[in-house]
């Protein structure tokens, strides 16, 4: 009785991590399967482990392994690779935990509010990143620095040179920066390029 309810915590959980949680906010369909195939897959095969000789040491480095290959096949974003690894997560909890309903309860449920507030839109909201080709070869760090925030009308908080072509004439910078606030009257407020970074 207690492995059909893990299961279906399992499958509870992981709908809600997927349609609830990362496709409203994402988009992505092509991950949708991939979320719900390894979840489902690693708790049936943990679920089998768990009540073998083979042991869960060599279930979970097989899933380490997988998971591996999986992550270096495809290019994904980080807060990709946490649902993967939360989808990873919920599939071994139940098997493998060896504890009560009531813990795995909670734990999974703490798994799915982490990844609810971790990744909720409103959180630093103000902050982005971007790699930029600048029609330009900069190589005065400040100078770069004060070109990209008139050019972004925003605090660069970090300026990562990925490439400088003095041939063609560019540079491929990762920056990383805020955008200003929206004061009370609907104006922005000016940057301060003389700010400490």
């Amino acid at each position: 009785m207690s492995r059909l309810v893990l299961a279906g915590m399992d499958l509870v959980a992981v709908v809600l991590l997927v349609f609830a949680l990362y496709f409203p906010r994402h988009r992505r369909r092509d991950l949708v399967v991939a979320y719900l195939g390894v979840n489902v897959g690693v708790f049936a095969v943990a679920s089998s482990l768990s009540s073998s000789t083979v042991g869960a040491g060599l279930g979970l480095g097989l899933f380490g392994v997988l998971s591996i290959i999986r992550l270096r096949s495809t290019e994904l974003d980080q807060h990709e690779v946490a649902y993967y690894f939360s989808a990873l997560a919920l599939g071994i909890l139940g098997p493998l935990a060896g504890t009560s309903v009531w813990t795995v309860g909670a734990l999974t449920a703490l798994i799915l509010a982490v990844m609810f507030v971790g990744d909720h839109p409103r959180l630093l909201r103000r902050y982005r990143r971007h790699v930029i080709v600048l029609d330009s070869a900069v190589t005065d760090s400040v100078a770069l620095t004060a070109h990209l925030e008139q050019l972004l009308g925003a605090r660069v908080h970090n300026v990562n040179v990925e490439r400088v072509d003095l041939v063609n004439d560019t540079t491929i910078v990762d920056v990383r920066y805020s955008r200003p606030r929206v004061t009370a009257t609907g104006g922005r407020r000016p940057v301060d390029a003389g700010a400490v970074r």
